[in-house]
């Protein structure tokens, strides 16, 4: 039965079908709140959620179940204010039960129509609460442990290959090609495993070739990618830029290299992107005469087993590099924000 000291205002809403749902909404508490901000009313949600009976919350402050901090910085208060003058205000955080229990609260404070007072509807929302901080804890984890590992496996590979008396430049280039992965771990980081953004990545490989005199174009509609495919861009735009740095554009004063890209729908209404790698100005192009490391890369990684396609165009102007893969839709929305869910976790 709802216990009241005013009917609650239901335009629209027979009294008998309102009484009824604010009964049987047990997952909510539902209370009205005279104009100053006392309990009129208290449901049975009410009443399960905070643990205070309807003769011990009637006509008692908004403050019973705020936590003494928020009392103290006038919350309650500025929650009224904001639901006077804008209608509503949404509300989410920490409150306390009648046993001292605090819990996860969301909810919404509304105006209500004739001015006689507001209405708050709040559902406890402790269990997911703590699952995200949960979720944020391991991610955190996870990505300390992956980033530790690298750096290990970095410097195992160094020190094994030194004592090896492997010359330099192979050192060389498996620690820059290590520090490539490294550095797409990062970018994964920075979106929480969940995708990445191309001009990020692009950005990133490029970076250490940057001369700040306009050489270098990146250009693009804004586009995520999926983990795997961060890698194997992170990998494949590396072992561009370490060809284009010995022999080719970027090798030169006068060389110029564009990286631009596209997305498109086939046929079939699926996404996919066009990746186009062009070099201009550097020295004379040839086809090699063996098989090196970034092309089978290039090959293994964009080829029909990922969906896309790899080529390479040794014109004699510039190296062009053509790369096609399909995007996927859940690649567009991260699952976790870290930094957006620490921000909101701490409020």
């Amino acid at each position: 039965m709802l216990h009241t000291v005013a009917p609650p205002v239901t335009s629209g809403v027979p009294a008998e079908v309102a009484e009824l749902l604010i009964a049987n909404a047990r997952e909510y508490a539902i209370i009205l709140l005279d104009h100053e901000g006392r309990i009129a009313t208290w449901s049975p949600g009410a009443e399960l959620i905070f643990g205070f009976s309807p003769e011990e919350a009637v006509g008692r402050s908004l403050h019973l179940f705020f936590v003494a901090s928020d009392v103290a910085a006038e919350a309650p208060e500025l929650e009224l204010e904001t639901a006077r003058k804008e209608g509503r205000a949404e509300n989410s955080r920490w409150h306390v039960r009648r046993n001292g229990e605090r819990f996860w609260g969301n909810g919404v404070t509304m105006r209500l129509s004739d001015g006689s007072g507001f209405v708050k509807i709040m559902r406890d929302e402790t269990p997911s609460k703590l699952a995200d901080e949960q979720r944020v804890l391991l991610l955190n984890e996870l990505n300390h442990r992956i980033k530790n590992t690298l750096t290990t496996v970095q410097s195992l590979a160094e020190q094994t290959l030194r004592a090896g008396n492997v010359e330099a430049s192979t050192r060389e280039s498996l620690t820059s090609r290590l520090l490539a992965l490294s550095h797409a771990h990062d970018v994964l980081v920075q979106e929480n495993w969940a995708a990445a953004d191309l001009h990020t990545i692009v950005g990133q490989a490029l970076a250490p070739h940057a001369r700040g005199d306009g050489s270098v174009e990146v250009n693009g509609p804004p586009v995520r990618v999926n983990p795997q495919q961060a890698v194997a861009l992170s990998l494949a735009l590396h072992e561009l830029a370490t060809n284009a740095l010995k022999y080719g554009s970027l090798s030169s004063a006068d060389g110029r290299l564009a990286v631009t890209w596209n997305t498109a729908l086939d046929g079939h209404g699926r996404r996919y992107m066009n990746l186009l790698w062009e070099e201009r100005g550097g020295p004379l192009v040839a086809e090699p005469e063996q098989t090196g490391f970034g092309t089978r890369l290039l090959a293994k990684t964009f080829g029909r087993e990922s969906g896309g396609s790899a080529r390479l165009d040794y014109c004699p102007g510039g190296l062009r590099c053509v790369l096609e893969l399909p995007l996927s839709d859940h690649a567009e929305t991260p699952i976790l924000n870290v930094e957006a869910e620490r921000t909101r976790l701490d409020s």
